[in-house]
Formats: C-alpha cells, sequence, structure tokens
C-alpha cells in the first residue's frame, strides 16, 4: 500500500522501476503532467486513476474529483485543460443509482470546470474483485504562454507560496469512514485550481519557477521532491502555514503530521522573491484564494532538504511521507 501512497517508497519504485523501463533516457524531472511538442506545438497530457472509498464524502465524491485531480495535474504544469477521456472500472451488481450519481457529479465538475469530456471506456469485474468503482481520467490542454516551470528554474531568495489551508480531504475522508470519533464540520477542498493558477500567471508569470498540486504525501512530500531535483534547502516558516483547527486535532490524536495529508484543491508555487507579494495579492484577490500564504523560501543550505521552523523558534527537518497512513484517500 505505501507504493501508491505518494511518499518515499512511490519514489524508490518509480525511479526504480518504471523509469529504467519505459523511458529511452531519464527525464530531466517528473511531475503530475508531461509536455510533449507536437507538430511545433507544445500540449500537457496527463493521466490519474480514483479508487477513493468512500465513493461521496462531505464536499464531493469520487466522480467530481476525478475531473478536478485531472484539471489540476493540468493547471499546475502551467496548461489549461482542454479534454477529458474517463474509464470506468465497475464492480459487478453495482447499483446503478450509486453509477448514475457519480457520472452526474463528474458532468457537473466537468461543467463547473470549463473542460470538456469526449470519450472513455468501461470495463465490469466480477463481484468482489474490486470496491464497488473506480475511475481514471486522462487530460489534455494547451500551456499557457509565457510560462516554463522546471526544478531547475528554482533559485535560492525564491519564495513558497500556498493556495489555502492544507489537510481538509484527507481528514474528511477518514471522518467519513468512521474510522475516528471526532465530530468535525470539515469539507474536502477538491475543486478545480485553474482559476487560481490563472491569476498567478497573469501577476508573475516571467517569475514562476514551479507549482504542484500537494495530493498525496502531502506539502511535505511535494516539497522533499523539489527540494531532491533542485538540489536547494526548502525553509518552511509553519507558523505561517495555514491548517484549520479540525485538522490539527484530528492530526494530533492519530500522530499525523498535516504536511503528509492529502489535498485536492489546493497548490504549491516557487516565485521569483521580487514577484512574490505581487502573486500573493493576486491569490488572494482570486476566488477562493482568500487563505493563500507565502510559507517559506528556497536557500542554498542545507542542500536536498526541507527544513521547518516552529513557533517556538527551534527547527526540524521535514522528511517525505513514509508508509500510508491514510489509504485511499483519491
Amino acid at each position: 500500500m505505501a507504493h501508491g501512497a505518494g511518499g518515499k517508497a512511490t519514489r524508490r519504485l518509480i525511479d526504480g522501476l518504471f523509469v529504467p523501463l519505459l523511458f529511452d533516457q531519464p527525464p530531466e524531472h517528473l511531475g503530475d503532467a508531461a509536455h510533449v511538442a507536437m507538430d511545433g506545438t507544445r500540449v500537457a497530457l496527463t493521466t490519474d486513476c480514483f479508487v477513493v472509498t468512500p465513493l461521496a464524502f462531505p464536499g464531493g465524491s469520487i466522480g467530481e474529483l476525478a475531473v478536478n485531480g485531472t484539471m489540476n495535474d493540468l493547471a499546475v504544469s502551467g496548461a489549461r485543460a482542454t479534454a477529458l477521456v474517463a474509464t470506468f472500472v465497475l464492480e459487478a451488481g453495482l447499483p446503478a443509482a450509486v453509477l448514475e450519481a457519480e457520472v452526474r457529479a463528474m458532468g457537473r465538475a466537468a461543467v463547473a470546470a470549463g473542460v470538456r469530456v469526449v470519450g472513455g471506456d468501461t470495463k465490469v469485474v466480477e463481484h468482489g474483485k474490486l470496491d464497488r468503482l473506480y475511475i481514471t481520467t486522462s487530460g489534455i490542454g494547451s500551456v499557457l504562454p509565457g510560462v516554463t516551470l522546471a526544478p531547475g528554474a528554482v533559485r535560492p531568495g525564491d519564495k513558497v507560496l500556498l493556495s489555502g489551508p492544507i489537510g481538509d480531504h484527507g481528514i474528511t475522508i477518514l471522518l467519513a469512514r468512521g474510522e475516528l470519533d471526532l465530530e468535525a464540520s470539515l469539507r474536502s477542498d477538491t475543486r478545480s485550481v485553474f482559476p487560481l493558477v490563472e491569476a498567478i500567471v497573469s501577476a508573475a508569470a516571467p517569475a514562476l519557477r514551479w507549482m504542484r498540486d500537494p495530493t498525496r504525501g502531502g506539502v511535505a512530500t511535494a516539497l522533499n521532491e523539489l527540494a531532491l531535483d533542485c538540489g536547494l534547502g526548502i525553509h518552511l516558516f509553519e507558523d505561517r502555514i495555514p491548517v484549520r483547527d479540525e485538522v490539527r486535532g484530528a492530526c494530533e490524536l492519530l500522530g499525523l503530521d498535516p504536511l503528509h495529508i492529502a489535498n485536492e484543491g489546493q497548490f504549491l508555487a516557487v516565485v521569483a522573491a521580487e514577484y512574490a507579494n505581487r502573486a500573493l495579492d493576486a491569490l488572494r484577490a482570486a476566488p477562493g484564494g482568500a487563505e493563500a500564504a507565502l510559507i517559506g523560501e528556497i536557500r542554498e543550505e542545507p542542500a536536498a532538504t526541507v527544513l521547518g521552523t516552529t513557533p517556538y523558534g527551534g527547527t526540524r527537518v521535514i522528511d517525505m511521507l513514509v508508509g500510508d497512513p491514510l489509504p485511499r484517500i483519491c
């Protein structure tokens, strides 16, 4: 299960098996979407599989998640989604009403995100061979002009921005399963982040270095991957990271770090220092971005490491997610 959690085991699986066997030459960096040149035009491609349980949860469901997750992978690569295709893998005996509800949720999410679903596939497997319903979505998009993102573009002095509170999705899924005796009015943050990405691109495209949506493995894993890829240190100011009280309380009960909890409607961005305030203002002015924050900066040391400065002035090393404390959250 840890190999699918987005942390250290996932990284070892990708670097140790998939990259050497599937790539002619190792890519400079692996993101959530790939940019491919086609007849002189750059297009962005991505694919994702959704196996969340329960299928519906406060704030969303697997159908909505499947659209937003793919939209967001394209958005943080600097692309506007054009079209999606979807594959449904169904367990025999799945109630028709459940399937209809998720197809309707997918349709509403696509309309809200301004993207077309243009095709797909359906498979059915024997009862008991999977858990009701899995959805795979693939998306194609056009690269936004003036945007070039890569870990190698990150420089000491750059600032780290976060679009809003972290951990809402992962803890919402945990509470929806009834695995924690805790009452909270928490909702998943699943949404398309493209309007926020569009806002930051409009304000700071020349100074935008890198973006990522911190889904599996959370903020800690996304930033550790960046630190490894760029070879620089990332310093986080932990008292500036927005976390709701319900998320913080649940994490304290379970011994979890909010920085490792999955998000489905937030993203991280690294921006040159001289554009940081402009970019932050643009995020906060965009719908849904009022809680955006500047949470850290890039430094030369310690190399390839993420450090957190605690509210009490101490420091700690923030590592990638190890294991899979909350399986099947997306």
